[in-house]
């Protein structure tokens, strides 16, 4: 039986990001058969899941995905963790649709409900009680209190929320030693993370000796739809047989369901590495590069001579935000250096003045590899200062209201700061 249960919380910043991956590892430790999960689009946090668990996570996002491709992602033997996104209820605009709670409703699973208590006492249960109360279809199993300032805090908290009737199911005291580090679009890769395996383990030890491992486990309940048994239709068709595909710290957010539908499908991946100066594979007939952050590698990048070469000469090229960026002219990193880059598109983008560019999208292919209708989404801070070419993608936002198109195309060259997620359904968001 799968079964499962969300790690969420009020809001972001209250450091589930650090119960979870204690979680996964307390869980491992003991031998219990544990996956990771993260809720809505995100490439950064599924890496420390992997460390963590030893086993590959998946994104269920309930705003850009239909419910098959969440049941489906979903099913598989042991217990399923799901890490939540932002505030338990914060979602799309403008009713907040794709939320946690969204997800963990659809699923049918309960929730774990990670509270920041620094700052506040007896008032931590009006937040219980507000989010234990706001949707009848969405169950909170209990609270675990994060930062507590020590142990008369942790039993006026305590107390408070037992008087609420909630389950508590520990108190994790601040402590310096388990942070994590940051950057401009949240946490640092975990591939570039020196001594994770360490502080997950240390993160693990914490959370063993303040949460009581074994009733979390307990509190996971059965994902329900998943007798239905049809499992629809659902996912981007591969853009080509042979598929080449960036791989390494510079190109790092590839959504790992779409590569896993091109495999099933029988098209062929073949990873190669810009920053090792690897050429894709000239059998290749497409050749993507995924986003991730290249602008802290372009002087690499731009002194790669057998990339260059590979990418120019390949029969066809798509990038999605980062790796749209390196396809440009010229990228202008944040202190304010030009660096050349492929060449394939008349782009050029700066991070000098950082401006955020954030939301779901809707997508309309014009041109390019990708044909029909799909959900993607948008997150980064780069200033555009030159793009001429045709666009690839009539786009809308989340509301539906119509954005100026998206991407470019030069050519066998194209590409957009948007990250597909899925083709859209008769299910997903109109």
């Amino acid at each position: 039986m799968t079964t499962g249960i969300v790690i969420a919380s009020p809001a972001s910043g209250a450091g589930k990001t650090t119960i979870m991956l204690g979680l996964l590892r307390a869980m491992k430790n003991r031998g219990a058969q544990v996956r990771p999960a993260k809720s809505g689009p995100d490439y950064i946090d599924p890496g420390y899941h992997h460390s963590a668990a030893g086993t590959h996570c998946v994104n269920l996002d309930a705003w850009a995905m239909p419910r098959v491709r969440l049941l489906r992602l979903a099913a598989n033997e042991g217990m399923l963790l799901v890490e939540g996104a932002m505030g338990l209820f914060d979602g799309a605009p403008p009713n907040g649709k794709g939320s946690t709670a969204d997800l963990a409703a659809t699923l049918g699973l309960p929730v774990i409900l990670v509270i920041d208590a620094s700052g506040q006492s007896q008032s931590v249960a009006a937040v219980y009680r507000g989010f234990s109360t706001h949707r009848n279809d969405v169950n909170i199993a209990g609270v675990i209190l994060n930062r507590v300032s020590g142990t008369r805090h942790e039993r006026l908290v305590k107390n408070a929320l037992e008087r609420a009737g909630a389950v508590v199911f520990g108190a994790v005291h601040r402590d310096e030693r388990i942070g994590l580090a940051s950057r401009h679009l949240g946490l640092k890769q975990a591939m570039e993370h020196a001594g994770l395996e360490d502080l997950i383990e240390e993160i693990a030890t914490v959370m063993e000796s303040r949460v009581d491992i074994p009733a979390v486990i307990a509190a996971a309940g059965p994902i329900t739809g998943l007798e239905s048994g049809s499992c629809g239709q659902y996912g981007i068709s591969p853009p080509a047989q042979r598929i080449a595909v960036a791989s390494d710290v510079a190109f790092g957010f590839a959504y790992p369901h779409l590569l896993a539908d091109w495999r099933r499908t029988g098209a062929e991946i073949l990873p190669f590495s810009p920053l090792r100066d690897e050429a894709p594979s000239a059998s290749a007939e497409l050749v993507i590069l995924p986003g991730g952050f290249p602008e802290l590698h372009a002087g690499r990048l731009a002194t790669a001579s057998k990339f260059r070469r590979g990418v120019c000469a390949a029969k066809a090229v798509y990038g999605e935000c980062g790796g749209y960026m390196v396809m440009g002219d010229g990228l202008v990193d944040a202190e304010g250096q030009r660096h050349a880059m492929l060449g394939l598109l008349r782009l050029e983008t700066s991070f000098a003045e950082r401006k955020l560019h954030l939301g779901y999208r809707r997508l309309t292919a014009l041109r390019g590899p990708f044909q029909g209708s799909f959900t993607g989404h948008e997150f980064h801070y780069t200033t555009t200062l030159k793009a001429r070419g045709e666009p690839v993608f009539q786009v809308q936002d989340a509301e539906g209201v119509e954005l100026p198109p998206a991407g470019l195309a030069n050519g066998v060259a194209s590409g957009s700061f948007v990250h597909l997620i899925d083709r859209s359904s008769p299910e997903t968001p109109q």
